[in-house]
């Protein structure tokens, strides 16, 4: 199928749950650079948007984390707003709504599975938020980007993840007589939002320390600071 201006907007519409008064700015989001350089001068890409779609991601997921988590340290929010806003994170929200069935891409692009691209869909998933909120208001925005985000981001394995834990059990597990044991050393905030902290141990020695706002998140940040300082990736 040959993908022209006359993409189907009304369906995407109801893929992304919002419906434009513009119809002009959401065809901005949807033009890859490569169709609007075929097209010349009759056609904007979304680079732009996708500039300020950035933008608009980043504090709407600042927020949520900010108030949802509020004893977690600067350095916890801002491993856990990565985890949500990274090109892998944005290309399987790209995938929920469809959004490679309704981009405008050069022939060249087309035929080289642009329309499957990682980076190509992360960078359109941005400008369809900027075109949202432009046309209505961060809001509007709001809504769309919190549909991507889970309740409880702690709880939930980010895309990407890694089980730390794992990792460090099977490096451990090279020398069958040492014994790991994770400690929970430390708790505040009130019960319906509790930041912990745990110590990692190899035979009593502590070799790793995390916070999080579950016993589980914790224990992954111990163990992952435990492989580092072992030499095994980087924190």
């Amino acid at each position: 199928m040959e993908h022209t201006e006359y993409v189907d907007l009304g369906r995407f519409e109801t893929y992304i749950r919002y419906h434009f008064h513009d119809k002009h700015i959401l065809l901005e989001a949807l033009s890859h650079s490569s169709y609007a350089n075929e097209k010349r001068k009759t056609r904007k890409c979304n680079e732009r948007l996708e500039f300020l779609g950035d933008s608009v991601l980043s504090i709407v997921v600042s927020d949520f984390l900010f108030r949802k988590y509020p004893e977690l340290p600067e350095g916890e929010l801002t491993k856990l707003r990565a985890s949500m806003v990274c090109e892998k994170a944005l290309h399987v929200f790209a995938q929920e709504i469809h959004l490679g069935e309704f981009l405008l891409l050069g022939k060249g692009e087309e035929n080289t599975g642009g329309r499957e691209r990682s980076s190509i869909l992360a960078d359109a998933f941005e400008a369809v938020i900027a075109a949202i909120y432009l046309d209505g208001g961060m809001d509007a925005a709001k809504r769309h980007i919190l549909r991507f985000i889970p309740s409880d981001p702690e709880e939930e394995e980010p895309i990407g993840f890694q089980d730390y834990k794992t990792q460090l059990q099977e490096v451990i597990q090279k020398n069958p007589e040492e014994k790991v044991e994770y400690v929970l050393v430390a708790e505040s905030g009130p019960d319906h939002n509790k930041a912990f902290q745990v110590e990692v141990c190899l035979n009593s020695n502590v070799i790793g320390t995390g916070v999080g706002h579950s016993k589980k998140a914790a224990e992954q940040q111990a163990a992952k600071e435990a492989l580092s300082l072992m030499g095994y990736g980087k924190a």
